[in-house]
């Protein structure tokens, strides 16, 4: 998607290197860090494939540590 809107916005916002792609893995992440379900992520995402929602899947950080220092 490059059209003149996004080009414009993202000029305005200063991000000229931010692709649309990234603000879906940005939305992705973020819907897995609030708990969301895989299913309704996929659902969120528009994808067809559990395969193609993974990545966008990967454990949070600060849930990792959390996890950890429950032992």
């Amino acid at each position: 998607m490059l059209n003149w809107a996004w080009l414009k916005a993202r000029a305005r916002a200063g991000l000229l290197q931010v692709r649309v792609h990234d603000l879906k893995h940005t939305f992705g992440r973020r819907l897995r860090a609030a708990g969301v379900s895989f299913e309704d992520r996929q659902d969120l995402l528009g994808h067809r494939s559990g395969r193609i929602t993974t990545p966008y899947s990967g454990a949070e950080l600060s849930k990792l540590i959390d996890s950890a220092n429950k032992v």
